[in-house]
């Protein structure tokens, strides 16, 4: 079944990058000259979808700005011979056309669940694909078009998986699994930030999915978390618990995190010293600091 939509979940308050989250949102932070969301969002167009739910916070439209058409300015760049800046603009311009972006409102930031559940009016019964703003796969095959070739051969949901090494597991979402082919995993437990000696495996969640409409259900049955969060990773716990099939998959590309300022930074550096613009000078300066 081919994925139509997807959910792009950008509710988080971004505490992390106080204070500069104050005033912008976290999504909107750049990764050379294009915001981390742009790199969110091309991965999906990328992958074949043309129907993109943003979930927003309440006040929080910036981004459905940046997303929308300015003739205006493509006239003054014409006017003024702009013309790198008006291919520049062009380029983006063909990138989001024919798509349609709209979005729903988490009211409180009560959990990735509870997000993604703003979001099923939307959805209507399809399976949808899902992409948190945090993390974007640099790879010639996008993640989510990786996601949905697997789908594809098992109509259950599908998780993106890497592997990292075993002293960083416990800061992520970590999965017990049986191998069943090159890279494909059927998921058994999943145990969200485990103790050092509780590791099921090195295979961690990146937060890209292919969800099936079952999900929806089960997040509107979900109990809420000690902290009063609907957490995704317990969810898909409780699927498995009732026999459901769930498959990870771990993905092709780099893992580029954007969760924190550190992880951001790296992600900046990451892309800049790859852009042939800035790469030479960069790693130049960089020798000398």
């Amino acid at each position: 079944m081919e994925i139509k939509k997807a959910i792009i979940p950008v509710a988080g308050l971004g505490t992390r990058f106080l204070p500069m989250s104050r005033v912008l949102s976290k999504d909107l932070f750049p990764l050379v000259d294009k915001p981390v969301i742009q790199y969110v969002v091309e991965e999906v167009i990328k992958s074949g979808i043309k129907d993109i739910v943003f979930v927003l916070s309440p006040g929080q439209k910036t981004i459905l700005e940046y997303f929308k058409k300015t003739p205006d300015l493509e006239k003054l760049l014409i006017k003024r011979k702009k013309e790198k800046q008006l291919k520049d603009y062009k380029d983006f311009e063909s990138m989001i056309e024919g798509v349609k972006f709209s979005y729903v409102v988490q009211k409180e930031p009560l959990g990735d669940g509870h997000a993604v559940l703003q979001a099923s009016a939307k959805v209507k019964g399809e399976p949808v694909a899902l992409s948190f703003g945090d993390d974007i796969i640099d790879s010639d095959e996008p993640a989510l078009l990786q996601l949905a070739n697997i789908f594809k051969t098992c109509s259950a949901p599908v998780l993106a998986l890497k592997s990292m090494p075993t002293e960083k597991v416990s800061a992520y979402g970590a999965v017990a699994v049986e191998k069943i082919a090159n890279r494909l995993y059927k998921i058994k437990k999943i145990v969200e930030k485990p103790e050092p000696s509780k590791i099921p495996s090195n295979l961690v969640i990146v937060g890209k999915y292919i969800l099936t409409p079952d999900i929806f259900s089960y997040l509107k049955k979900a109990k809420p978390s000690k902290k009063g969060e609907i957490i995704l990773a317990e969810v898909f716990d409780k699927m498995l618990n009732d026999g459901k099939m769930i498959y990870g998959y771990e993905l092709k590309g780099e893992w580029l995190e954007c969760g924190d300022k550190e992880k951001w930074l790296k992600s900046f550096f990451y892309f800049a010293l790859r852009d042939s613009r800035f790469a030479k000078e960069l790693k130049e300066y960089i020798k000398k600091i």
